[in-house]
């Protein structure tokens, strides 16, 4: 049977954060998190938000992929729908589209956003460029101090570098194709 996917996000936190030596609070301070709230995700009793996940993944050093991927140092990954490996966080599943290439520089991944489910109350901020498109649903995305209205077929592009973050404002769940290249990634291949 699967586990479920708030149980493989904290094992894969636990694992990252033992590897490194760090302690619970060595994590949530890196992480600029409450170390009641790493705890809980490590015993998979809550799903973090997509913001947290991008904070625990920058104060690791992995990609936010990291916490659903599972293939490693293939030449190609061909996934079919349901093979894909996921995580959870509020109101969303986040879904790995292909990770584990060597030398990999960017992560292709699917958003499934509920109604009014958002990234979170803090902006997301990391190295690279994102690729954002709209497959279903209505988004709003904010990049910096500019708030971009995504429908079907729309894309946005942008630094990554600049705070950001979305919230599904369609009654019906939105789906978002993301590819992230994180610019530490990039330069350490």
């Amino acid at each position: 049977m699967a586990k479920d996917p708030s149980q493989v996000v904290g094992e894969r936190l636990r694992d990252a954060r033992l590897a490194r030596g760090w302690s619970t609070r060595d994590l949530a301070q890196a992480g600029a998190i409450a170390l009641n709230t790493v705890s809980l995700i490590e015993r998979g009793k809550v799903s973090p938000t997509v913001s947290t996940l991008q904070k625990l993944a920058a104060a690791l050093e992995v990609p936010l992929s990291f916490f659903v991927e599972e293939h490693e140092g293939q030449r190609a990954v061909f996934l079919k729908p349901g093979e894909r490996r996921q995580a959870r966080g509020v109101g969303v599943i986040l879904e790995t589209l292909g990770a584990g290439l060597p030398g990999q520089t960017m992560e292709p991944l699917l958003l499934a956003i509920e109604p009014g489910a958002s990234s979170g109350p803090d902006p997301i901020v990391h190295g690279g460029q994102e690729l954002v498109f709209c497959l279903a649903g209505s988004i709003e995305y904010r990049v910096g101090d500019e708030v971009f209205a995504m429908g079907p077929e729309d894309s946005l592009f942008f630094a990554a570098g600049l705070p950001h973050g979305w919230r599904n404002v369609s009654q019906g769940v939105a789906r978002l194709l993301l590819v992230v290249q994180s610019e530490s990634r990039a330069t350490a291949s």
